[in-house]
């Protein structure tokens, strides 16, 4: 059994409830299908209930009737939401006016219906922004307890079974914080550690990567990596890590021996927190087109809640796997 199926098997056996506020849209509803039809989770499907049956008429499709679908247009708690968001949101300055149009956009709705526990998670994206689906998740669902940075995860599985964990890493960040602080990147360190254990299945050992390992180059990037892998420590003392480490270091165990020969991470890494959004977008590219690894994500980490935000070149399968990854997360 393959990661994936692992994942979707222990989706399955979670039984989660996930909302997906892009209901009328095609690939989320052939994804809707699959996922129902399998059991891979509950659904909670936003959009006007005639058209999304009509496509799945249309399509062949039967599974469709398992999902609840509420219409954001037509809602008759729409009364009960506009009050709740009111409430999340006086004290910015929102009036019920405001409320009464918001909880008509399946993105603020899809983030209320978590917080109110009918829902355990959410995946949007298909067809908005990254920063449209994530501005709700902020204002309603807001972060982790002790975190207050949201990053995007990337579980990388490579051909070359004798790197990471059998082939398999957890590259962060690749999606959200473009140029996070030594404190953030500490939160991205432990978090990512979380997502390697709940979601890979492995045990994590945390590189915190850079252009020097142990000092033997110097420069405030280097420092900052440094002091974020002391204060990742602090946040969680079980937690393996190391840092400074170049990439080499981190995962070539010849190279770690000889550049970190007192590191118990060197060599053996099998989660790569970088150090800036640009480097781990870039890095989760060339290793997946240059060494055919399969890229699963991105996994966002961080919420109080699981809410994952899809690319807008996403496939069926793909809505699939993140809705499996999603109800796995929220177990």
């Amino acid at each position: 059994m393959d990661l994936l199926q692992q994942i979707i098997a222990k989706a399955i056996k979670a039984n989660k409830c996930i909302v997906l506020p892009e209901g009328e849209e095609e690939r989320t509803i052939k994804a809707a299908d699959i996922i129902l039809g399998q059991k891979i989770a509950r659904l909670i499907m936003l959009g006007n209930r005639e058209n999304i049956m009509a496509k799945a008429k249309q399509w062949n499709l039967n599974h469709l009737n398992n999902a609840t679908i509420i219409d954001p247009d037509n809602n008759p708690k729409a009364d009960f939401y506009a009050n709740m968001l009111l409430e999340l949101r006086k004290s910015k300055g929102m009036t019920i006016e405001q409320a009464n149009e918001l909880v008509k956009d399946p993105l603020y709705l899809g983030t209320l219906l978590i917080k109110n526990k009918e829902a355990d998670g959410e995946v949007a994206g298909a067809k908005n922004a990254t920063g449209d689906v994530l501005r709700p998740a902020f204002q309603i669902v807001k972060t982790l307890p002790g975190i207050s940075v949201v990053s995007g995860a990337f579980i990388m599985i490579v051909k070359d079974k004798n790197y990471g964990e059998n082939g398999v890493f957890v590259f962060a960040d690749c999606a959200a914080t473009p140029n996070p602080t030594e404190e953030e990147l500490a939160q991205i360190a432990v978090v990512t550690a979380k997502t390697a254990k709940s979601i890979a299945g492995i045990e994590p050992k945390v590189a915190m990567l850079s252009f020097s390992t142990k000092g033997s180059a110097k420069h405030d990037m280097v420092d900052k990596v440094v002091n974020a892998t002391e204060i990742a420590k602090k946040m969680d003392p079980t937690l393996k890590i190391d840092g400074e480490l170049q990439a080499d270091a981190a995962i070539v165990p010849a190279v770690g021996a000889s550049k970190a020969p007192n590191s118990e991470i060197a060599g053996k890494a099998n989660v790569l927190v970088f150090p800036t959004l640009e480097v781990g977008n870039i890095a989760y590219k060339l290793v997946q087109r240059l060494a055919a690894a399969e890229a699963i994500g991105p996994v966002m980490q961080g919420m109080a809640a699981p809410i994952n935000d899809l690319s807008r070149g996403c496939s069926v399968n793909d809505i699939v796997n993140v809705v499996a990854i999603t109800a796995t997360q929220s177990m």
